[in-house]
């Protein structure tokens, strides 16, 4: 069953002359009690889709269906059953974490003891600074706070934009944990982020770009649908490995990526080519061994295509 059916989304920005489109003709489906990821870097339009989905602004063409509800035709019922968690925290700062989930609580009519199964994971966490500011919290708790008060009227469709950003390590794997927790009791999840390791926490994903989508799939499959062979490359300054590779003609891509540098080519490459030209560009402790595709090497070899 689908939660939620996105056809041909378009949203532009400005004026004529001056005209950005942010969103470009952008179709996808999302299944009943999935996790869905949006992945793509700021400014791939992945904001503009929430707002559009969430009933905040209006696209200037195409349609969506939420749980049965027209996006433009059943807002009003629309916005009863979902939470929303913008990208930058949007509670009261002069509020108390328990004054702000009172408050939100009480615009759906709901109070924090009826629906305190579904919070009570995170609220566990926050409820020793249930008197401090909203203000006063740290970047992780704040997270949590957001959280709880996007899900406290039992939400059946859950839209998180950028939800880690700015947080911990250890902040962050704990927040994925409370997702799948929520999973579990069926609410459908949408998240966009730009963190590619959050890929592979999701149950599908559209990589999104220049407010189009790339590539719709699950994480495994994206990975495995990689067609070329994938070396990973260590021999010096980053810089200086990428500057001589250019000049290499047996490569298809090359791109920085951490401390190595990696090389996309053809399935009858012969990596002793590429060791011997290394080594006459004069590098030395050459290391080069061939890797499996991450997600953020699929999402480079998409915008290499594109």
């Amino acid at each position: 069953m689908k939660s939620i059916k996105v056809h041909h989304l378009t949203k532009t920005y400005g004026k004529k002359k001056e005209k950005i489109i942010a969103v470009d003709d952008v179709s996808f489906e999302v299944n009943s009690g999935e996790i869905f990821g949006l992945i793509g870097p700021d400014g791939a339009g992945k904001t503009s889709i929430f707002r559009m989905l969430t009933t905040v602004i209006l696209p200037d063409s195409g349609s969506a269906i939420i749980e049965s509800w027209d996006m433009r035709k059943d807002f009003k019922e629309i916005r009863k059953i979902l939470g929303y968690m913008p990208g930058k925290f949007s509670l009261y700062p002069d509020l108390t974490v328990e004054e702000n989930l009172e408050f939100f609580a009480s615009i759906f009519n709901t109070t924090i003891e009826e629906n305190y199964d579904l919070i009570k994971d995170i609220y566990i966490q926050i409820e020793p600074f249930k008197n401090r500011k909203a203000s006063q919290l740290s970047g992780g708790m704040k997270q949590k706070l957001a959280l709880s008060c996007a899900l406290i009227h039992k939400p059946k469709v859950l839209f998180l934009d950028e939800p880690t950003t700015g947080v911990d390590p250890v902040s962050r794997k704990e927040f994925w944990e409370m997702l799948k927790r929520l999973k579990k009791q069926g609410i459908t999840t949408v998240v966009a982020t730009p963190y590619m390791d959050e890929a592979s926490l999701c149950d599908r994903i559209a990589l999104i770009q220049n407010g189009k989508i790339l590539q719709i799939e699950t994480p495994e499959n994206i990975s495995n649908s990689f067609p070329d062979l994938l070396f990973e490359i260590k021999a010096g300054r980053t810089s200086e490995v990428l500057r001589a590779l250019e000049s290499f003609e047996k490569k298809k891509n090359m791109y920085a990526y951490g401390e190595f540098v990696h090389l996309t080519a053809d399935q009858d490459f012969d990596i002793k080519k590429l060791e011997l030209f290394l080594l006459r560009k004069g590098f030395e402790h050459i290391e080069i061994k061939a890797v499996k595709a991450s997600i953020e090497d699929s999402f480079i070899r998409l915008l290499f295509d594109n």
